[in-house]
C-alpha cells in the first residue's frame, strides 16, 4: 500500500447483500471504489453484531483493493492476531476499547497490519496526540458507532481540521466513517479527509444485477469531495 492524499471511497459492506458478498465486493470493485470497509461489532463495545475472523476470511478472496477493517469491539487486543491471520490490510481499533491503546497499536503493527485508531463524536482529537508516530490510519466517527444510516454529525468537522494539523507532513490516512454521502463528503474533504466510509450512499438502489448503481453512487461522492478540493487549492 503506497501512500496518498488523493480522495479514496471506502464503501461499508455491512450495506451490501449478505447473501452475495462475494459478488458485491467484486461489484464495488469493479465499479471504482477504492478500499472495501468491514464494520466489525460485538455487540458490547457497540449496540449490534456483525462479523468475526471467519467472516473477515472469507471475504479476502474476492479483495483486490485494500480490506480495511474496523473493530468495534473490546476487549480488542485478544482478537487482532485472528484479524490478521485472516487478511485484514488495516486494523482499526477504538481509543475506547481499552486502558492500554498503545500495546494494541504495537499488537497490529507486529501481526503484519497497517495500525488505525478510531476516534467517537465524544473523544477529542487530542486523544491521538502520542500517538501519531504508531498510526497509518485516523477513523473519525462522524455519526455514534453501532448502527448504518445515521446523520453525519457536525461538529466534527472541526475535529477532522484539528488532527490534519496535528498530523502535520507525517504518511496518515484520515478516514471518516457515518453520514457520507455526496452533501457531507466535500465538508470533511476540505477539512483534510482522504478516506470515505459510505454504505447505504453506495449501496442504494443497486444490486449485484444493477451494479451500475454502484459506481453512479461512487462517482458522485467522489466529484463532490474532489471538486471541494479544487475549490480551495
Amino acid at each position: 500500500m503506497s501512500f496518498d492524499r488523493s480522495i479514496k471511497i471506502a464503501p461499508s459492506i455491512l450495506s451490501a447483500d449478505f447473501a452475495n458478498f462475494g459478488t458485491e465486493i467484486r461489484a464495488i470493485e469493479a465499479q471504482g471504489c477504492d478500499w472495501v470497509h468491514v464494520d466489525v461489532m460485538d455487540g458490547h463495545f457497540v449496540p449490534n453484531l456483525t462479523f468475526g475472523p471467519p467472516a473477515v476470511k472469507a471475504f479476502r478472496p474476492h479483495v483486490g483493493t485494500v480490506m480495511d477493517v474496523h473493530l468495534m469491539i473490546a476487549p480488542v487486543d485478544p482478537y487482532i492476531e485472528a484479524f490478521a491471520e485472516a487478511g485484514s490490510d488495516i486494523i482499526t481499533a477504538h481509543v475506547e476499547a481499552g486502558p492500554h491503546i498503545h500495546r494494541t497499536l504495537q499488537a497490529i503493527r507486529a501481526n503484519g497490519a497497517k495500525a488505525g485508531i478510531a476516534l467517537n463524536p465524544g473523544t477529542p482529537a487530542e486523544a491521538v496526540d502520542y500517538l501519531l508516530d504508531m498510526v497509518d490510519l485516523i477513523c473519525v466517527m462522524t455519526v455514534n458507532p453501532g448502527f448504518g444510516g445515521q446523520k453525519f454529525i457536525h461538529s466534527q468537522i472541526e475535529k477532522v481540521r484539528t488532527l490534519r494539523k496535528m498530523i502535520g507532513d507525517r504518511p496518515i490516512h484520515i478516514e471518516i466513517d457515518g453520514g457520507v454521502d455526496p452533501t457531507t463528503a466535500p465538508l470533511v474533504a476540505e477539512a483534510g479527509a482522504d478516506v470515505l466510509v459510505a454504505g447505504s450512499a453506495v449501496f442504494k438502489g443497486g444490486s449485484v444485477e444493477m451494479p451500475e448503481v454502484y459506481g453512479e453512487n461512487i462517482r458522485a461522492i467522489r466529484t463532490a469531495a474532489t471538486e471541494a478540493l479544487r475549490a480551495v487549492a
